[in-house]
Order: structure tokens, then sequence, then C-alpha cells
């Protein structure tokens, strides 16, 4: 089992490049199923989730392979329609596949998903917007089977923005005849990845980031080249890793938009923020102050994916916070070992109270989660003593080589196994 071995009180200071989005990456090889020829991914990260996604597309029929930051994906083999269980298993978005899968070949068997625990995440919302579009799929021993032989274009309305289910239908139109509407979609700047990802390919899709995605049919998609948006989620973990820590970061490859519901909450009370084009400069040299009240909502709100680090960060601000999970139910589990380290915090239903503490001390916590990992490491980053994170193969399908990154940086962090 490997571990994170964190000596905390560390300043943070230098530069760093922020590597490519996992969440933009993910669906963009699903994307890779439809189309024909020879598709080259650059800069692309190595993450857990992205190289089983990979190892997904390649049990589909598509040779691949990885040289320096780029992949190489031939499309033109992929001959299969059923994911394998041993692969979605690892992680949920294997689930983006079925849309892809069914508009190619008009059938689909897919297991249900895996990924982290953190709440119930279920997929009802997918399948009912494919089969808005027409396709069959019967839910049998524990596997999705689906035939969308008679899909057609359709107008789908959502219950709720997903990002996963807008993604899936997106992918599951591109082939269809005459014009797709999404109603309530998701607006992630991810979601406009794909669609430009796919557009570069010969999709029409308009409006990606707007509540409402069309969606002209098209009879093929070509191979091409394409370099997917970085990660926010990995921004704004380090962004709050140098409030928490102190001191002075540079981030390339910043796209400000993405982040700027974090920069409001944090921007003038318990730092400096400064950008100028893809460089984020994060200055901070005193204990954060308390915020009243953070709200997970879907984009461009307040990300549910940075909700642990920034209660990592209030555990140890001056005065009562307030955090409202509004997303998923099970998102709190990070707080019994935040508790472990020394932070007052209270949970009741889906709203944590936090009162800061001016000190947390070291101790042994463990993973649950990828983003509650990562908070687990920010509170380390600060707490006096040793710190010792377990189960990080959580944390390593988010960030990749995540101690490497805040070594560089300064920190007092390795990489240990424990036997």
């Amino acid at each position: 089992m490997e571990s994170f071995f964190i000596c905390g009180g560390n300043k943070l200071e230098g530069e760093l490049s922020i590597q490519t989005s996992k969440n933009a990456v993910l669906p963009i090889l699903a994307g890779c199923i439809l189309c024909e020829g020879e598709i080259v991914i650059h800069k692309f990260p190595k993450y857990d989730d992205t190289l089983t996604m990979l190892k997904i597309v390649e049990e589909l029929g598509a040779k691949t392979y990885i040289h320096d930051d780029d992949v190489v994906i031939k499309c033109d083999s992929i001959q299969k329609s059923e994911i394998p269980s041993n692969l979605a298993s690892k992680i949920r978005s294997s689930i983006f596949s079925l849309g892809a899968i069914l508009s190619r070949f008009k059938k689909a068997k897919v297991p249900y998903p895996g990924g982290c625990a953190i709440g119930a995440r279920p997929i009802d919302l997918h399948i009912k917007g494919l089969e808005q579009l027409g396709a069959k799929i019967v839910d049998k021993h524990g596997f999705l089977y689906c035939d969308g032989s008679n899909m057609k274009s359709a107008v789908v309305s959502l219950d709720f923005p997903s990002v996963g289910a807008t993604e899936n239908i997106m992918l599951a139109s591109i082939f269809l005849t005459g014009k797709t509407k999404i109603i309530n979609c998701a607006k992630e700047p991810e979601i406009v990845d794909l669609a430009n990802f796919l557009n570069s390919l010969g999709a029409k899709i308009y409006n990606a980031g707007d509540s409402v995605i069309e969606i002209e049919g098209v009879q093929s998609l070509h191979g091409g080249e394409y370099t997917p948006i970085s990660d926010r989620i990995v921004t704004g973990t380090y962004m709050l890793a140098t409030v928490i820590c102190g001191g002075n970061v540079t981030l390339n490859n910043v796209c400000y938009d993405h982040i700027a519901s974090l920069v409001h909450k944090i921007k003038n009370n318990c730092c400096k923020v400064s950008i100028k084009g893809d460089k984020l400069t994060v200055i901070a040299n005193k204990r954060p102050k308390a915020i009243s009240k953070i709200e997970t909502q879907p984009y461009p709100g307040f990300p549910t994916d940075l909700q642990p680090q920034i209660m990592s960060m209030l555990s140890i601000a001056k005065g009562t916070s307030v955090i409202v999970e509004n997303l998923f139910e099970s998102r709190f589990k990070h707080v019994s070992m935040l508790k472990k380290l020394g932070a007052d915090i209270l949970v009741n239903d889906k709203t944590a109270i936090i009162k800061g503490v001016p000190m947390l001390y070291g101790a042994n916590v463990t993973c649950c989660d990828l983003r509650g990992g990562a908070g687990l490491v920010l509170a380390g980053l600060v707490a006096k003593g040793y710190t010792t994170v377990d189960d990080i193969h959580h944390i390593d399908r988010g960030y990749y080589r995540m101690e490497k990154d805040l070594q560089a940086l300064g920190a007092n962090i390795e990489r240990i196994t424990k036997v």
C-alpha cells in the first residue's frame, strides 16, 4: 500500500504548470469511438482513470500508443460494442462510452460503472436521456443491454444538469439524422471542450456552455489532433494549498474563467490572486478568514470537487464557516479524518459547520475518495508534526504524482510504501 508521508509547516514558493483535465479527457476518449482514422491527443495526462479509459477504448478494438506527452488512437479497428466489467468497475466515466457505442454500432452492453463512493450517483439521467432518443435499454444482471436501432433525433429534457448525461447524449446524437436539442444541460468547461473536440473532427454541435445544446447529425467523423483544457480542479487544489500553507505560487496553463467561483471566495479575504494571460499567482501570508457560507452548485457555481480542499482551509481559518453540499450525499467522509488532525467540524445532513482552530496536528489518516484525499493532503501540509495519508490510489485517479508537484513548491512530502 502506498501512502504520503508529510512533515507540515513549509510555505509554498515557486511556479508550476497545470496538467490537462482528467474530466475533459475521459469523455474525449469516449468520443474517439465515433471516429474514423487516427486521433492524436496532445498533453495526455497519465492519471489512473485516463489510462483505464484508454484501455477500454483498446478493448473495443482501437490501436493505441503513448509517445512522450501524446497519445495516438487508431480508431478504424474498433469493432466491439461491449465494455469489459473488470475495467468498467474501476471508473464511473466508463458510462460515457455507452452513447458513443450506441451511436456507432446501434447496440451496446455496458456494466454499471465504478468510481468513488461519494453517494448514489445514479445513472438514471443517462438512461432517460438515451430513451428519449429512442434507445431501448434493459437492466439485467448488472449490465445495461441497449438497442439503438430505432434511435432518432429528438428534444431531450434533463431533470438535472448532469455533466455525464449531457456528454452521453451529445455522443449518442452525432450520427442521428436531423437536429437534437438537449434542454437543461450542464454548462461545465469540460462540456465545451468535448464539443470543440468533436466539432474539430466534423461534428456540428452548437451552443455548448449554454443551457440548451443543439446537435445537427452528420454521417461520419474524421481523424485529427486536439489539445484538451487544463484541469480546473487541480488548479483550485494548488491555489488552496498555497492559501493554507502561505507563500507565493504561480500556476501556468490556467483558464481564469474556469476557477472564478473559487477566486471570488478567497480573493482579498485571505490572499491576493492575480491573473496575467494563462498565469495565475496566489500570495498568502496571513491566517485565512472564515467564509460565512459556501454552497456547492453545478458550474458556474462552486464545484463539489473543491469542497473537501476548501474545508481543510477553513478548518484553520479565523472564525466559523458553513459548507452546504448540494450534489453528493456522501461527500463529507473526509470530515472524520480532518477531526483526527484536530479540526472542529459538525455535520448535520448536508451541512458542515467548521469552527477554525489555530493549529492542526499530524496523525495517520486514510483516503476514502479522490477529492477527500486531496483535502487531507492539504491539511497535512499545514499540520504540526508528521501526517501519513494512506490509500492514496484514490488521489492518483485525479492527480498525476501530486507529491512531485508539491515538492517542486517546497512541501516536505514523499510517497512511501507501507507493508
